[in-house]
This record gives structure tokens, sequence and C-alpha cells, in this order.
């Protein structure tokens, strides 16, 4: 099949929505999933990156990127008025014709491509039941251990060598539950679910004692390190549909 370079950015913000089934999660109020800054139209090379920030669309000008999804978009409350650093962020996307896409809770629940299943297959798991069940969608995964709890933090801190590892649950957990970024909303969860371990991204200082006091494994291994994934995932996928290349634009981001 003979590459179609370009591609009609339409075509790609389309592939995106109905791949991630976009419309069927309520977000959180102002994410604006989707397309929220476009270009002229046409797109040469797909882009992914976890944030929205400054130092990623410079590098991606850089590469020539002219499509660029990331996790993290532009827009958290509206409106913004276009002023400071807001400002230089869309002209900088402007400037150099790259259209942005975001996608957030949608590229976290997808039982392929999201993050959390991705992070249980990075493991070598296999995701078996819905965690995190918001209007009716599953954001998180639940998968079957495959091995004691100190395989599991040797596993992960080969993986993100940041891991912080709270290990107050069974030594042998029987099933491990994935909330990439932030897994505030997840603990309180795990003992109705019937979990009692979970591999996050970060987590508030108050719930070292809610894993002491309800004995529950939790393993943060980095909000930006745990959501690297999907948009790799997507921006892949999208570039053998299209026939087009693409590359990660990755940050020095430690949190």
């Amino acid at each position: 099949m003979t590459p179609l370079m370009p591609a009609q950015l339409d075509d790609l913000v389309n592939y995106c929505d109905a791949r991630t089934r976009r419309t069927a999660f309520k977000d959180a109020p102002g994410a604006a999933n989707g397309l929220q800054v476009a270009n002229n139209g046409h797109v040469t090379k797909i882009g992914a990156a976890v944030d929205a920030g400054l130092a990623p669309f410079q590098t991606a000008a850089e590469r020539g990127i002219d499509f660029l999804i990331v996790h993290h978009g532009l827009y958290w409350d509206m409106p913004r008025p276009l002023t400071g650093a807001m400002f230089a962020k869309v002209a900088a996307l402007i400037r150099t014709n790259c259209a942005l896409y975001s996608n957030h809770l949608p590229l976290d629940a997808h039982p392929e491509i999201g993050n959390n299943a991705l992070l249980a297959r990075q493991l070598g798991l296999v995701p078996q039941r819905p965690f995190l069940v918001r209007d009716g969608e599953p954001i998180g995964w639940i998968a079957p251990a495959a091995g004691d709890r100190a395989a599991l933090r040797a596993q992960l801190t080969a993986l993100y060598p940041r891991t912080l590892a709270l290990e107050f649950g069974g030594a042998a957990p029987r099933e491990i539950a994935f909330c990439s970024g932030g897994g505030n909303s997840a603990v309180p969860e795990l003992r109705p679910a019937g979990v009692d371990t979970l591999v996050t991204g970060e987590l508030r200082e108050e719930w070292f004692n809610y894993a002491q006091e309800h004995r529950l494994n939790l393993y943060l291994c980095g909000h930006y390190a745990t959501e690297v994934h999907a948009v790799q995932a997507l921006a892949a996928e999208l570039a053998a549909k299209f026939g087009l290349p693409w590359e990660f634009v990755a940050t020095a981001n430690p949190l």
C-alpha cells in the first residue's frame, strides 16, 4: 500500500477519537480532550509527549512534527486568556504549524493501548477485571499476580528506578491493581475491590498511614513515568495506519 504523505489532519483526529472512544468518558472539568490546536490541515510527522509544555513543543518543531499527541493537554479550566506562558505555548504551535491533540482518561483506560493495561503487560500480566469505574467506564485494571511482593518490587525498580514501595499488605498478593499517574482516588477503592496491592504514579502524603492501617502494598513509580506508554502506543498505531513517521518527545520530568 502506498504511504499517504501527507495525511489529512481531520482523518488523524477522527481515527484517534474513535480508537480511544473519546466521547464515552467524562473527564476532569475543562480537560477538552481532542484536537486543541489545529494546523494547516496536513500532517507529515506524528509526535507523542506526556505534557503540553513549551519545551516539548519546541522540540517537536525542531524534529519536524506537525501533529503532537499529548496525555495532559493545554486546558484544565476554561476559559484561559492567551497571555504569558499560555500565549507562548499556543504561539509555538501556531508558528511551527504543529497541531495538538490531547487525550487524558480515555488513554488511561483503554484495554489495549491505555496506560493501565500497558503497565500490567509490561510486568507480563494480563488485565482481567475493571477498576476505578466512573460513569460506567473503567479507568484502571486489575490483573492476577504472577509472583510474590519481592518479585514485583524488583520488576518495578528495574523499570522505574525511582519507585517508592510502601509494603504493608500481603507478601504474596493474589491480584494487582493499576492506576497510572495520580492514584489518590484509587487507594480507598482497593479493599472494596478485594485487592491489597496497587501500582500507581504518585500519592499524597496522607496515604502512608492509610496503607499501614488498611494493610496495603502501594508502589509509586512516578506520575510522568507511568504515563509515557499510551501516547506512544497511539502514535505508533496512527503512524502505521497512515504511513507516517513518528517519534516520542521525552522530557527530563522526574515527578
